[in-house]
């Protein structure tokens, strides 16, 4: 059985690699790719393929709301392909055959790619789906972020969020300092914190997120502001209005 997929993902870098994947399953025919959830609810409706691989995390309109767009009994077999595992949970609640981590191994996807068969030929039902999700989801010991995906020289890499020392606004981007490196990633300040442990990271200004293990110390500063020290020598100004992240730093609260 030769099955007709689609690939939606906003990185034209991850489609690509994904792309190259599938070339090597003579039973996948690839038949569009869409940037975007909006020009992917379209690309569903009208070239009705059998497989999705769909990216969660996508701009404007995630994979989650394109599966409410086209709906749930509409939606052809599906694979999440995200970098985000907080996400598994919600995936498997949508039905999804299968849940893929970026970047994962040919071995894995192959594993995907044979439960979405089984789904196509009627050997997997919903119910089944569901709790291979609930399975899979027990792996993750936290609903919060704990690594990210960059790009590097043209390859994928991985950044644990342990490993960030402070996080900075770069308009639509977030730059995350890591050591002397820096990392753009695709996503708002606002978002990225959202998805962040609270207990491990603060934001200390409206273009700034700190590590609060890579805090040194917190100097008074100017009407009320503070000048935030990381061990690294850095410093960052922290301004007078995030009085919780004061406290915080300070000790003064859990």
């Amino acid at each position: 059985m030769t099955l007709r997929a689609l690939i939606v993902d906003d990185e034209a870098l991850a489609r690509t690699a994904l792309l190259r994947l599938l070339k090597r399953d003579r039973d996948i025919s690839v038949i569009g790719q869409c940037s975007d959830g909006e020009s992917a609810v379209h690309a569903i409706q009208q070239l009705n393929p059998d497989l999705v691989f769909l990216d969660i995390q996508m701009p404007e309109m995630d994979g989650f709301q394109v599966f409410e767009a086209v709906g749930i009994e509409k939606m052809p077999v599906t694979i999440f392909v995200t970098a985000y595992d907080h996400y598994a949970v919600r995936a498997f609640d949508s039905n999804a055959v299968d849940y893929l981590l970026k970047p994962f191994a040919p071995d894995r996807l192959a594993r995907a790619v044979a439960r979405a068969r089984d789904r196509c030929q009627g050997r997997q039902d919903k119910e089944s789906a569901r709790k291979l999700f609930s399975l899979l989801a027990n792996r993750f010991p936290s609903d919060y972020l704990q690594r990210l995906t960059v790009a590097v020289g043209g390859r994928i890499q991985f950044v644990s969020v342990a490993d960030i020392d402070w996080i900075e606004a770069e308009g639509n981007y977030a730059r995350l300092h890591v050591g002397r490196r820096t990392h753009d990633v695709r996503e708002t300040l606002q978002t990225l914190m959202e998805k962040l442990d609270p207990r491990e990271f603060v934001r200390i200004h409206r273009s700034t997120i700190v590590n609060v293990s890579r805090v040194r110390e917190v100097q008074p500063w100017f009407q009320g502001s503070h000048i935030v020290l990381l061990q690294s020598g850095e410093e960052l100004r922290m301004s007078r209005y995030q009085r919780d992240a004061v406290e915080r730093l300070l000790g003064k609260r859990a």
